[in-house]
């Protein structure tokens, strides 16, 4: 019985079977090799529903831009390393972004870091327990009270003086007076720099 061409055939298959294929081992070396993009967003929330976006990349390459995993624009990156993405659309509430590198081949990197940035477009709340508006305040120690309510993480500015604001939004404070008519403006200001402002008119007798 002549067994070897067949003993060798089948070191043959063994060899196809466990040996990796070049193409995908190719294909994976490439995305290694390249570096991800660097994204620049300075702020964690906007109001605005378009924005750019900055950063920098490997030289001469395009960098893809993706939000909530979807694919926004792709640009090229200049000799510096520099690069900017213009009139980018968010969605409503948390836009998750991040960017890949791509080649001439196509090939993508690894995703760099995922920003989350927040788009929010509405006023925060804002009432005025006291005082009541053309409230008339006689003598005294020429102050008034000035209190309300606003959202939570909210900031409240008096007259443009920021003032303490409780962990459910809760606002109390005393406000100077000036002799005659006070104006007084309560501004509510969130994260995405929304505003919301209210006045009181108070006027001091001594």
């Amino acid at each position: 019985m002549w067994i070897l061409p067949n003993f060798i055939g089948g070191i043959g298959f063994v060899k196809n079977v466990i040996k990796p294929s070049q193409n995908n081992s190719n294909q994976s070396s490439d995305t290694l090799a390249l570096a991800p993009p660097v994204l620049n967003i300075p702020y964690e929330a906007t109001n605005s529903a378009q924005i750019d976006i900055k950063g920098f990349g490997t030289p001469t390459s395009k960098v893809k831009l993706y939000i909530d995993d979807e694919s926004s624009q792709t640009i090229g990156v200049l000799s510096d390393g520099s690069f900017i993405f213009e009139n980018v659309t968010l969605n409503l509430g948390t836009n998750n972004i991040y960017g890949k590198t791509v080649d001439d081949k196509g090939q993508e990197s690894l995703p760099s870091k995922t920003i989350k940035l927040q788009f929010d477009n509405e006023t925060p709340s804002l009432s005025i327990n006291e005082p009541e508006d053309s409230k008339v305040v006689q003598g005294g120690d020429k102050k008034v009270r000035v209190s309300g309510k606003t959202e939570p993480g909210v900031k409240v500015f008096i007259n443009d003086m920021q003032i303490i604001v409780g962990g459910d939004g809760n606002f109390s404070t005393d406000q100077p007076l000036n002799e005659g008519a006070n104006t007084i403006s309560i501004k509510a200001v969130d994260a995405a720099s929304n505003t919301n402002e209210l006045q009181r008119r108070v006027n001091y007798n001594p």
